[in-house]
């Protein structure tokens, strides 16, 4: 990866995080302890990469205004209530995320759940903003009809139900592959299409972002499954070996190391074929997948 794409990548993520934070609630009130809960968990870190390619969509079919920025910051928030819900102790337990305390070991147990449905209502009620910055309301109800449907039971929501129900138990590749579609890949289906949709692409367009976004979540959650038994705590800023510690089934376990290392570079292959067929300036999007899909951490 050249260095000025890690430079121009720096760059648009702290622009990125600037906007989610700009929608961030005021740490005041009586229930300033949820604000705190919520903020903590926005600003633990992270790479924005949902947020960022939504803003990428967006401007690959041509969006300029500030219409995205709400929904920008609404996707961060979903993503980041899931993972308060993911590290509860009856989901997978765990008391280190980003190299920080999760936020129920910060909060308590009782304060993450709150967080974590906190931030997820407060996403729609953040999106919403779109419109008093000028998006039309025909696509405006439809990226919030997306943003819905891909958190939702159709979508992540559904995903880890099936996660949960099937742990300890065995799993065929048919529904490990359904766990991921939804689990992980809803949420990147639904930034790349919101920005899209908020363009005004065309429906052949649409379907085309949602398959290379699909792609992308695939290779992503695999890159996951491997960094999860050959990389380091200090390096991941989380446990690993945690899904061996959960008994949960991973493509790793399914297939072996190698396989799933080489059908990553096969995924990623499709996806950036998939992109070449989209249309507007793509070198920013070409490396970022690149960066989710052989990411170190």
């Amino acid at each position: 990866m050249s260095s000025s794409f890690k430079e121009s990548f720096a760059r648009a993520v702290a622009e990125t995080e600037a906007v989610v934070y700009a929608y961030l609630p005021a740490e005041e009130g009586h229930q300033k302890t949820i604000f705190e809960a919520m903020n903590y968990s926005v600003r633990a870190g992270g790479k924005r990469l949902r947020p960022l390619m939504m803003r990428e969509a967006y401007r690959l079919f041509g969006g300029r205004g500030k219409e995205i920025e709400p929904f920008m910051a609404a996707i961060e928030m979903i993503h980041t209530s899931s993972l308060i819900h993911d590290d509860l102790p009856c989901m997978d337990n765990d008391e280190l995320r980003r190299g920080k305390p999760t936020t129920w070991k910060a909060y308590g147990y009782d304060m993450a759940v709150l967080a974590g449905d906190a931030l997820m209502i407060y996403a729609f009620e953040t999106a919403a903003k779109a419109l008093a910055l000028g998006a039309d309301a025909g696509r405006f109800g439809r990226a919030v009809g997306i943003l819905a449907e891909k958190t939702g039971i159709y979508g992540m929501i559904g995903g880890q139900t099936v996660d949960v129900e099937l742990t300890g138990k065995p799993i065929s590749r048919e529904k490990l592959d359904f766990i991921y579609r939804l689990k992980t890949g809803a949420l990147l289906e639904a930034s790349m299409l919101i920005g899209a949709v908020l363009a005004d692409a065309g429906e052949d367009e649409l379907m085309k972002t949602e398959k290379l976004a699909a792609d992308i979540g695939l290779a992503f959650q695999i890159r996951d499954d491997i960094l999860d038994v050959t990389s380091t705590r200090e390096a991941l800023g989380k446990p690993v070996l945690s899904d061996e510690k959960n008994e949960k089934t991973t493509y790793v376990t399914l297939e072996g190391l190698e396989k799933a290392e080489s059908d990553v570079e096969e995924i990623s292959r499709r996806a950036v074929r998939r992109l070449e067929e989209l249309p507007g300036e793509k070198e920013f999007l070409r490396g970022l997948i690149e960066l989710l899909i052989f990411r170190e951490s």
